[in-house]
């Protein structure tokens, strides 16, 4: 794919999200119908969230620097976990609206017309959700699969409010249609609840559980191999795009700078092939096998999740930092 394929994806969805916002808003002022305000609403929150994911995507891909020496990438995290608060904004605002007009009651018309408006919406709305998440996928970008997904729930959100436009017209029973926008209402406050967390898990370089065991693989697979002896205090993260492993890696003593190096660097090799379409960058801190005599007081302030002893359960060394202790380091 161009490199450039991200930023014609963001592009196409901001004049999208326009689009929408004025089909809606149409569509709503001809029918009264709250359940189509409430997918209104979702779409100016939409072209608000799009903007700073514009932005953010821009941004991720510029140059690490003096400042930013591990790169802008975080910033797609940030993105995400406010698209999120955004949607939340929304879900509290189709509440209020849709209460109100169940108090007061709805007053309807011209509703087959909002239907077919609110119907050709969402079907544009589905084939560009899912052309984000697939770009964002291909090219590791979360800021893109963050926005697909929100264009998604955009798109259940008009899918609902048309079936619930439809009930109404069939039946006549007009109080259905602010009890649709309150289910809509629901189910976009549990899509803005999960893009905030998995946006959290990213700021506190929570480590992704299913790369944990390809990397152990390869780090005992050179131990197996003789290659090393041991190895202690792995760690790694992502930041978007961009995947950072640490690791010890023991090796006898009498083993020349040279002869380590190239181990270290073969084993580095093999971890960054784990994950093709990232970068990786890993770092490696070759020791002698005789640890503890280099090392007497351990690694203070260092937590080795990864940590095996003989029984084969995972421990903590016994340098490892208290749990709860803020000078730990953040595991991945």
């Amino acid at each position: 794919m161009p490199s450039d394929l991200r930023q014609t994806a963001m592009t196409a969805s901001l004049a999208t999200a326009i689009l929408m916002l004025a089909g809606k808003m149409f569509a709503y002022v001809m029918t009264g119908s709250a359940a189509i305000l409430s997918d209104a609403a979702e779409s100016v929150v939409h072209i608000a969230a799009t903007g700073v994911a514009g932005f953010s995507l821009w941004y991720a891909r510029q140059s690490p620097d003096r400042a930013h020496p591990y790169g802008h990438g975080k910033i797609a995290y940030f993105s995400a976990g406010f698209e999120g608060a955004m949607i939340l904004s929304a879900a509290a605002f189709i509440y209020y609206s849709s209460i109100l007009e169940l108090i007061e009651g709805p007053d309807l018309k011209h509703l087959g017309l909002g239907i077919i408006i609110t119907g050709a919406l969402c079907l544009v709305n589905l084939a560009l959700g899912l052309f984000l998440v697939r770009v964002g996928r291909s090219r590791n970008s979360l800021i893109l699969v963050a926005n697909g997904k929100h264009v998604l729930t955009d798109m259940w959100t008009s899918a609902g409010v048309v079936i619930g436009v439809v009930i109404v017209q069939v039946t006549n029973y007009v109080w259905l249609d602010p009890i649709v926008a309150i289910l809509v209402a629901t189910n976009i406050l549990k899509e803005g609840i999960g893009l905030i967390h998995g946006a959290s898990k990213g700021l506190l370089d929570q480590a992704d559980p299913s790369k944990t065991p390809l990397i152990l693989k390869v780090l005992d697979e050179a131990v197996a191999q003789g290659r090393v002896t041991d190895y202690h205090q792995l760690r790694h993260r992502q930041s978007n795009d961009v995947i950072w492993v640490e690791v010890h890696l023991q090796v006898p003593g009498e083993t020349s700078t040279d002869t380590a190096h190239g181990i270290a660097t073969s084993i580095e090799d093999a971890i960054e092939g784990l994950f093709p379409g990232f970068i990786v960058n890993v770092t490696s801190h070759v020791e002698p096998e005789q640890h503890d005599a280099a090392h007497p007081q351990g690694h203070p302030g260092l937590h080795d999740a990864y940590a095996v002893q003989a029984s084969g359960t995972n421990a903590p060394t016994p340098n490892a930092a208290p749990p709860g202790d803020p000078t730990a380091s953040a595991q991945g």
